[in-house]
């Protein structure tokens, strides 16, 4: 038995039973991850997995007991290097963190300069993807922390802490007719092409909500995962854009303006997110409670230790 063919399991578990995907993910070759997998079942005497010919359906009772094992096994693994790398050299490292771009944009530079400032010897990795990635690359050990608004709660292997609330606001040229209405509202919006996030991204979710609450189909006409692509349209004129309010500066966005628009729309939570059972380093720690000031490293530690626990 060996490590590989305990992130064979895993991997092909995670990733549909597509051993294409597995194999890439694992920097080997498909037959490499079949062959780990009959050598496994052959050794613990145990069919892991189910099979219609020679590819891989679902998982078998007893393999789905043995996963369980594994994904301990390998998180305590990795515990362990982790361990070490922290008492043979505090102050040094690298700090991956999966994150949208908003965030990375908008919410993390401050962070991370005095961040750097209390660890120069440490190397910040920032990953940026859509919230289903950065879970899954927290779950699998690719990432040290996730940060994004939507999606990280859902995932019960991450344990994940709210940091900041948010809202959504309007964004349209100079001179658009909706700076001279009262206070906006759907029906308002509805008139006009809009311009937002893709779905699953940076609050989307309360957007589509809203309008779906009272009836309405906004004509969405382009979505980006950018804010910064978005009220780069919005400014050609192709239409009314919706963004976090943090992506918007009145400074720098000239030619463009912000209506409030938090009564529109529900108030979004960004989340801090790790993966259950993990080590973390001390600067992990450190990092955590910057970003997240009411979020200490007592709080973080005790709910992966509940999280182990049960």
């Amino acid at each position: 038995m060996n490590f590989q063919q305990l992130r064979s399991v895993r991997e092909t578990a995670r990733r549909g039973y597509n051993l294409t995907e597995v194999a890439h993910a694992l920097f080997t070759s498909q037959p490499g991850v079949s062959r780990q997998i009959r050598e496994l079942e052959d050794e613990l005497g145990v069919i892991i997995f189910e099979r219609n010919g020679k590819r891989l359906t679902g998982m078998t009772g007893p393999g789905k007991g043995i996963l369980k094992i594994i994904d301990r096994l390998l998180v305590e693994a990795e515990n362990l290097q982790q361990a070490s790398q922290e008492y043979a050299d505090q102050d040094s490292g690298t700090l991956t963190i999966a994150v949208t771009h908003t965030q990375a944009r908008y919410a993390l530079p401050q962070v991370v300069q005095s961040f750097r400032a209390a660890f120069p010897g440490v190397r910040i990795a920032l990953q940026q993807s859509a919230p289903e990635h950065i879970a899954e690359w927290v779950l699998s050990g690719k990432a040290d922390i996730g940060i994004a608004t939507e999606g990280l709660s859902a995932f019960p292997d991450l344990v994940s802490f709210p940091c900041y609330r948010w809202s959504h606001v309007v964004v349209v040229p100079e001179g658009h007719p909706l700076l001279t209405v009262g206070p906006i509202t759907l029906e308002h919006l509805a008139q006009y092409p809009l311009i937002t996030y893709d779905i699953g991204f940076t609050g989307r979710g309360h957007i589509d909500d809203a309008f779906a609450k009272v009836g309405l189909e906004p004509d969405i006409m382009l979505t980006a995962m950018d804010s910064d692509v978005i009220k780069q349209y919005v400014a050609l004129g192709m239409g009314v854009g919706i963004v976090a309010s943090m992506a918007f500066d009145h400074g720098r966005d000239r030619g463009m303006r912000a209506i409030e628009a938090s009564h529109l729309f529900a108030p979004n939570v960004t989340r801090l997110g790790v993966r259950r059972g993990a080590f973390l380093r001390a600067y992990a720690y450190h990092f955590i409670e910057r970003f997240a000031p009411g979020v200490t490293r007592s709080d973080v530690e005790q709910a992966l230790r509940v999280n182990v626990e049960d």
